[in-house]
């Protein structure tokens, strides 16, 4: 069993010393209890669309992974809800929200038998997908809300440089996948050295330029799955519900029944995607508490009371994110971890 190290557990302990002092923040700003009256109190219509729409996000999820495997093997039902929603669970457990795809792969050979050069594939392509269209349209946000409203430049900062991440991680993901053939001639050397170790070199040395191979079909699937106009549109459809039409929804309800109006509604779905983007970066673990004091901060600065939009964020992100990762729990559990075996 590896041990981590002092710097590691200091880093960790940090972590979640920011989430819980981003959340102490946010309970001050709002009496506790009455916002637990107003939500308590909210017409079962309300709840209802509420867990309507979250379902219908949660599918829509669903779709994104999909959308992925699709052209490589037909993945059931059951199987992709399985992977959206332990890859999720992982997300929240490790301080950045494209953690849990480093062990995507795995997870997709758990559940579909899939071959790792096509799971690596899938998941690489989806990681891709999921950051450059997240920065796209959080750069809209950004622009909307400089122009617009009036932010101070410390949260236009943070919102700018998390959004520029997005941008990049997509990118380098994208590139990366689709050029990994450039490693051979690095595995090569390594094989190479470890050839001259005795007794087991010669086994190390045939295990690492096995991996060659493995290069080879993964760039090969990654760069059908990158190119193929299908998968994008597919993946952008389902992506725009997740992640822009159910918060939306939610959010646009519950201002309302809390008698707040926000204009323009229009750009409701842009300021909340754009509010959430700081889920990227590695202060918190899954983003937890930071997320939710920035998306504050900018509501706030949009004009919404920070009485009505601290409990509103909170149902948001419990509906969308911590309520489909916990149930993650229970799949993440059921993994079959033999198959994750290499032959």
């Amino acid at each position: 069993m590896s041990t981590r190290s002092p710097r590691q557990i200091a880093i960790t302990l940090g972590q979640y010393t920011v989430a819980l002092l981003a959340l102490w923040w946010l309970a001050r700003q709002i009496d506790i209890l009455s916002a637990a009256r107003r939500l308590l109190g909210l017409d079962p219509l309300i709840i209802g669309a509420l867990l309507g729409i979250s379902l219908v996000g949660a599918f829509a999820q669903f779709g994104t992974w999909a959308a992925v495997f699709g052209p490589i093997k037909r993945v059931g039902l059951r199987s992709v809800a399985s992977i959206s929603l332990v890859v999720n669970f992982i997300n929240q457990l490790l301080p950045s929200r494209l953690s849990g795809r480093l062990a995507a792969p795995f997870v997709i050979r758990s559940a579909t038998g899939m071959e790792y050069s096509d799971a690596a594939a899938a998941s690489g392509v989806h990681t891709g997908i999921y950051a450059v269209l997240y920065g796209l349209v959080s750069t809209v946000g950004v622009v909307a809300i400089w122009l617009l409203e009036a932010p101070s430049l410390g949260l236009m900062a943070v919102l700018a440089v998390s959004t520029g991440l997005y941008l990049v991680a997509g990118s380098v993901v994208l590139v990366a996948g689709t050029n990994l053939r450039i490693l051979d001639p690095l595995l090569a050397r390594i094989a190479a050295v470890l050839g001259l170790l005795p007794r087991i070199g010669e086994s190390l040395a045939t295990w690492v330029e096995g991996l060659t191979d493995f290069t080879e079909a993964s760039t090969q699937s990654f760069r059908s799955l990158a190119s193929n106009r299908r998968v994008w549109l597919q993946y952008a459809g389902s992506w725009g519900v997740v992640l822009l039409l159910a918060p939306a929804f939610r959010v646009g309800l519950l201002l309302g029944a809390f008698g707040v109006s926000f204009e323009p509604i229009g750009l409701l779905p842009l300021y909340i995607l754009t509010a959430y983007s700081v889920t990227l970066l590695p202060i918190s673990p899954g983003g937890v508490g930071i997320t939710e004091a920035t998306a504050t901060a900018v509501f706030v600065t949009l004009g919404v009371p920070s009485d009505v939009i601290v409990p509103i964020v909170f149902v948001d992100r419990i509906l969308g994110i911590y309520l489909p990762a916990i149930i993650g729990w229970i799949p993440a559990a059921r993994l079959d971890l033999g198959r994750l075996r290499t032959d």
